[in-house]
């Protein structure tokens, strides 16, 4: 498992943007599948953006062209960079780092979580 760190939530008006930074620690980070979740009070924890190992991207229909993510394997670091937020957008967000041992088997490293809020 890999410890993640994760920076940049905040409070934003709507309309506004925040980039989220997500730092890995240990080796292998390049192997990782990527991805940020969100769970806003009251309900389940959903996918909101993954990048994987060769950079391809997929993203949940309620961000898409609006959110970015992308990752720095020189840095360890997987961002987010959230544009045009909404009220809807506030939950805390998660990072997380998925390795794949074989196609149905993987293990999920989780971080802490930061908070979003788009409020005005």
């Amino acid at each position: 498992q890999v410890q993640l760190v994760e920076s940049g939530g905040g409070l934003v008006q709507p309309g506004g943007s925040l980039r989220l930074s997500c730092t890995a620690s240990g080796s292998g980070f390049s192997l990782n599948v990527m991805g940020w979740y969100r769970q806003a009070p009251g309900k389940e924890r959903e996918l909101v953006a993954r990048v994987g190992t060769a950079g391809s991207t997929n993203y949940a229909d309620s961000v898409k062209g609006r959110f970015t993510i992308s990752r720095d394997n020189a840095k360890n670091t997987v961002y987010l960079q959230m544009n045009s937020l909404k009220p809807e957008d506030t939950a805390v967000y998660y990072c997380n780092a998925r390795r794949y041992a074989s196609s149905s088997v993987y293990y999920d490293s989780w971080g802490q979580g930061t908070q979003v809020t788009v409020s005005s």
